[in-house]
């Protein structure tokens, strides 16, 4: 086993809602500025243990999402011992296969991996995160006739692929950031929450 991950995934961005990307067509603007944030409640890298910390991802897409070349900077939880953090660097930098490995062949370039304080709550859809000094989200789900968040499945493009998504709407969402020339402040945007178990 390489890992074994399970936890809670927010995603924020500076598409309307409903994000174009997760269906394979290209961003609202042309480009997208986003941030993800993989929460592990439970989870190990070979024999390190991981449980109870958070990745998050500050993201330049240049166009159509599936077609890479994605700016990012991994920001690895502040919490996160030597070894902790070396494991899920390689998570991200794609050398340990898997989803993860899929997903990181996105990344046209890694500009940075850093550690952060990332604060990181998000219950049943409603929540907050917070980066650093980088990024602030606040979200709350869409909700369907009988109370449950609106789910997106089966989606062309996913970042907790075969799980369904819950659609959601950002009613604060910053993001500054020198090293992406992102600067963001925009309310009323894309957020999308879900669960994962990730295994490679």
């Amino acid at each position: 086993m390489s890992y074994s991950l399970e936890g809670r995934l927010l995603e924020v961005c500076e598409c309307k809602v409903l994000c174009p990307c997760w269906i394979g067509e290209d961003p609202d603007n042309g480009t997208c500025r986003s941030t993800v944030a993989y929460h592990y409640d439970k989870g190990a890298v070979d024999d390190v243990d991981v449980s109870g910390l958070t990745i998050a991802l500050a993201c330049f897409i240049p166009g159509n999402v599936l077609q890479g070349n994605w700016r990012v900077i991994i920001f690895v939880d502040e919490r996160a011992s030597d070894a902790q953090f070396e494991a899920l660097a390689s998570v991200y930098r794609g050398e340990r296969g898997g989803p993860l490995a899929d997903f990181a062949k996105l990344f046209g370039d890694i500009v940075a991996i850093e550690r952060a304080a990332i604060d990181f709550d998000v219950r049943e859809g409603k929540g907050t995160l917070k980066v650093g000094n980088t990024t602030y989200a606040e979200l709350e789900p869409y909700l369907g006739p009988t109370g449950e968040p609106t789910k997106l499945v089966e989606s062309i493009f996913s970042t907790i692929p075969g799980s369904p998504a819950f659609v959601g709407k950002a009613s604060t969402f910053r993001m500054q950031d020198q090293k992406l020339g992102i600067d963001l402040d925009l309310s009323g945007h894309n957020a999308i929450q879900g669960y994962f178990t990730f295994q490679a």
